[in-house]
């Protein structure tokens, strides 16, 4: 399963990219995250449906200092080997 994030509120400075990728490796799902320069965090997420959901719901909250208004997810196509932090776009 591969799901495409879009993550919108106080969700850069406060850690989220790094935290994200923790609980990725943690939940053995793959893909990347990145800051957009508008202020969002955008994810591309692979792995069982179980995972998948289960790194959906901490990105609905985030790290403690993150507040997160809004998820938009839409399902898609990839495939990758590992998580990774990718450069702000």
């Amino acid at each position: 399963m591969v799901k495409h994030l879009h993550i919108f509120g106080l969700v850069q400075g406060v850690g989220f990219r790094y935290h994200c990728s923790e609980q990725a490796q943690w939940l053995g799902v793959t893909g990347w995250v990145r800051n957009r320069r508008g202020g969002s965090v955008e994810a591309m997420i692979q792995g069982t449906p179980e995972s998948v959901d289960a790194l959906v719901s901490w990105a609905r909250v985030g790290p403690a200092a993150a507040q997160v208004e809004r998820i938009d997810i839409t399902s898609t196509e990839g495939s990758f080997s590992s998580f990774e932090l990718r450069p702000t776009e």
